[in-house]
Order: structure tokens, then sequence, then C-alpha cells
């Protein structure tokens, strides 16, 4: 059966000195009354750097000696500690091994206040963990050489999943929005959002970020979601490449597609596109927006910025921004960590020196 014609877009490329400042710092003075339960699969960054020390003689690879090792909650865990960092009470739902890494991201939830009463630890369960190896001169900036992932095999176990569901629940109940964070690793998915129930969910602002299966979340009850350029071609098997024209044509799709109010999708340092479904006397009216890259496109370090995005613009639909003025903070948001090394995190503090900057430079 042949698809319906698409209705045309209203395309706005509108730089920044659209958007009412002030009414964005006051949005983002509201952050710290908002609850908001994050449903996710947990991750550990681990950063290992090394100083380049020679060839090896056993195979043309490099040897490092080593300087240091980090590690930082990466994943939804990564998008917890946006919220806690901008002043939210977070509240996280999710499972981690009995292990090393485990330990690491309960040790970092409860040093930020994070309330992880809704998290599992399960003995059979591996924390999924990203080695990143650096290497680097002593005056040179570092460069990734190597990733190790470690990461759980097999599904979770029925009662883990039961458990997942009734925590799900309970966390719900209280939060003003939920972020669903779903990397592959089995704690977010479809089911497990369907299982939270629509009565349970209410009017409460869905967000989600998944990595493979974003069209699977139809009539699941999510208000928006935020895939990068390369998930929504992998989404829908297309190539966008420069062509904007394609990538608008798969955004409107989405939203249609998943049932959404709102769709971002990022583009690194081509910035964002909103994607918008408004009800409009019966009909349904799509509007597009193109926002520039914030701050530098010569970006230092991008990992975790989408976990950043979703984190700013849930936060801010919690508080009652539009989806324009939601995502033009997330937006902010993304520009500020990517500039920062490793999985970084934005502060309350940060996003609003950006907007009293942008605004003086207005003026």
């Amino acid at each position: 059966m042949p698809r319906a014609r698409s209705r045309p877009l209203r395309t706005s490329r509108q730089a920044d000195s659209s958007i009412d400042l002030a009414r964005l710092l006051d949005l983002v003075s509201a952050f710290s009354r908002q609850t908001v339960c994050v449903l996710g699969d947990f991750v550990l960054d681990e950063f290992v750097s090394g100083e380049i020390s020679r060839v090896s003689r056993e195979a043309p690879v490099l040897i490092l000696r080593h300087r240091h090792t980090e590690f930082y909650p990466g994943g939804g865990a990564n998008a917890a500690m946006n919220l806690a960092s901008l002043g939210a009470r977070v509240r996280v739902v999710g499972v981690v091994g009995d292990d090393a890494g485990g330990n690491v991201l309960i040790d970092r939830f409860r040093a930020h206040k994070i309330d992880t009463r809704g998290l599992q630890r399960i003995g059979e369960w591996t924390t999924p963990v990203k080695t990143r190896y650096l290497a680097g001169w002593t005056h040179t900036t570092e460069q990734q050489v190597l990733r190790v992932d470690r990461e759980p095999t097999g599904a979770l176990p029925e009662d883990a999943l039961d458990t997942l569901e009734r925590n799900a629940r309970c966390a719900v109940k209280d939060a003003d929005a939920v972020l669903v964070s779903d990397y592959g690793f089995g704690a977010a998915t479809p089911a497990s959002v369907q299982k939270i129930g629509a009565r349970q969910l209410g009017s409460k602002r869905v967000t989600l970020d998944s990595r493979y299966r974003l069209l699977e979340y139809r009539d699941c009850g999510i208000t928006a979601a935020t895939p990068n350029e390369s998930e929504i071609e992998a989404a829908y098997h297309v190539k966008v490449g420069a062509n904007t024209t394609k990538l608008e044509e798969l955004g409107a799709r989405a939203v249609e597609d998943i049932g959404l109010e709102a769709l971002i999708v990022t583009r690194g340092k081509d910035g964002l596109v909103v994607f918008e479904a408004a009800g409009n006397g019966g009909a349904k009216k799509r509007l597009l927006h193109h926002l520039p890259i914030y701050g530098s496109d010569e970006a230092v370090d991008v990992t975790g910025a989408g976990d950043t995005v979703i984190a700013v613009f849930t936060l801010a639909l919690a508080v009652g921004a539009s989806h324009l003025e939601a995502a033009h903070l997330a937006n902010y948001a993304g520009g500020i960590v990517v500039m920062k090394r490793r999985t970084a995190i934005v502060t309350r503090v940060e996003l609003e020196n950006a907007l009293r900057g942008e605004a003086t430079a207005r003026r």
C-alpha cells in the first residue's frame, strides 16, 4: 500500500536571537524543584591514560607507560549525573552487577545524592564497562588508540525484570518527568516502559534516548526522543549525509511513526534539528527548527554529549518549557560539555553563565 503523502513542513532557521533568554534563565532556576526518574542502562566509562614509551618488538603496537585511570558514569548513569548537577532530585531504576563497576556507579550516585532505591545488584550480571585507552607524549594531547567493552551476556532473569517493574512504578509515581535511556543492555526496553502503564505515566513528560530500537517505542507513552543522526539513519536504513531534505523527511516520519510530540536529532558540529507535531484545530501541522551549534564546532570530546542533551531537555519540559525552548537549553548544554574532556556533565551555573553571556553579546 503506498505511503500517504507527507504534509509540508514549516521551517524555522532563525538564530538564537529569536529566543527569550530571560525566559530560559527562569526555566533553569526552576530545575531544582523537579524530580526525575531515570529508567536506564547504567554504564561505567573507564579512561586509561598512558605515555608512549616505544614500539613493541613483539608486534607493531605502541607500548604505553601507565599514567592514571579515571572512571565516569556513562549511559543512563551519565544522564542521571547531569540531572543531579543541574539541581534536580533524581531517582534511578535499573541494574548493576555485584562487581567493581557496580560499586563505582553506586558510590558516584550516592555522592551526588541520587536516590538508588530502585537500583538492583545482580550477582550474575556484569556492569557494562567501556574502557578507552588514551596515548600521548608528555606535552601533547592524548588520542584514543583502543576501546575495550565489557558487557553482560544474555537477558536479565525474570525475577529481576519483575523487580525492575515494581521499582519503576514506585519511582515514577513521585516523579515530574521520566527519562528512558536505552543502550541495549536490557533494563530500559519498550516492554519495561509499557509495563509501567499509561495510568502511572499519566501526563508526565517521558523522554527517550534509544541506541538501537527507536521505532519500537510506538504507543509507549513517549513524549519526545533525542536520537543522533546516525541512530535515525539506522532506524530507517537510510543514509542522510549532507542531504538535509532527507533528514527532514526521516524526522517528520519518526514523529508520526512513534507518536511523539517532538523529536530532536543531534548532528554534532551541525547543531540539532527540532521536529514538532502540534495540534491546530483538529489537524496536525508539523513544525521544523534548525538550531546551529552553540560555541565552537571544534569539539574537544563528544563522549556522553547526548546524555547531557536529553537530561537538559527533560528537565526543561518538566518545568513547562516549550519543545523549542527545551531544545535551545539542551543545545547550550551540549555545546558546553563537548569542550570538556572525558564523559562530562554540565552544571546549572555553567548553563546560566552561558545564557547570561549570550544576553550580553546581544546587547
